[in-house]
């Protein structure tokens, strides 16, 4: 990562004062927890609401599932158990459907890290409800990818901003553009622009 890091800094210059005031990234390391499928319907459950409210609906979720967030636990749970636990009908029916896709192995989850990102990208976002937002966070913290570049993400975006002074807001297709000369460790310069933010 220190190379990583090095070359980044070395590309861009302006990354170098966040890097230098920051923690080395940890995009990468074997530390996540959980089965894909678990991640996945964490990252579900999250999704546009505070931490606390989603810890307290995913806690919710894993009381009606005995403690085990799988897809055969997960199928057996009727919509109104899991409105109950808090979520909505569109996250129900996305997570319901994740386990469907699990169950038949039209989605492979368990074998989704020996697969290419293109192919991890293309499995997911074809089931209902997961978007490439969902996808590039799961591919960077749950598999560790270090060649993602979440333009879509407003934190993302105002990092950059940050970095670089920019007086106007950058669209996500001229910062993709930004991002090649990056490859093949845009993830890990995702991780500095968010830094940024936090470094107020």
């Amino acid at each position: 990562m220190k190379r990583i890091v090095a070359e980044i800094c070395e590309a861009d210059v302006k990354f170098l004062p966040i890097v230098e005031s920051t923690a080395l990234c940890t995009i990468g390391r074997s530390d996540a927890l959980g089965s894909h499928f678990e991640s996945l319907v964490e990252s579900v459950v999250s999704q546009q609401l505070a931490v606390r409210a989603a810890d307290t609906i995913h806690r919710r979720l894993v009381d009606l599932v005995n403690g085990e967030i799988t897809p055969e636990s997960i199928i057996k749970l009727d919509e109104a158990q899991m409105r109950s636990a808090g979520l909505s009908g569109a996250k129900t029916k996305t997570i319901q459907g994740m386990s469907k896709a699990a169950i038949t192995g039209a989605v492979p989850f368990d074998d989704l890290h020996q697969l290419d990102d293109n192919v991890v990208f293309e499995k997911l976002t074809s089931l209902w409800g997961i978007g490439p937002w969902t996808v590039d966070m799961f591919m960077m913290f749950q598999l560790g990818r270090l060649d993602i570049w979440p333009t879509g993400d407003l934190g993302v975006r105002r990092g950059w901003e940050r970095i670089h002074r920019l007086k106007d807001q950058i669209e996500p297709k001229k910062l993709e553009l930004h991002g090649k000369k990056f490859r093949p460790h845009r993830s890990v310069v995702a991780w500095y622009c968010w830094r940024t933010l936090e470094n107020k």
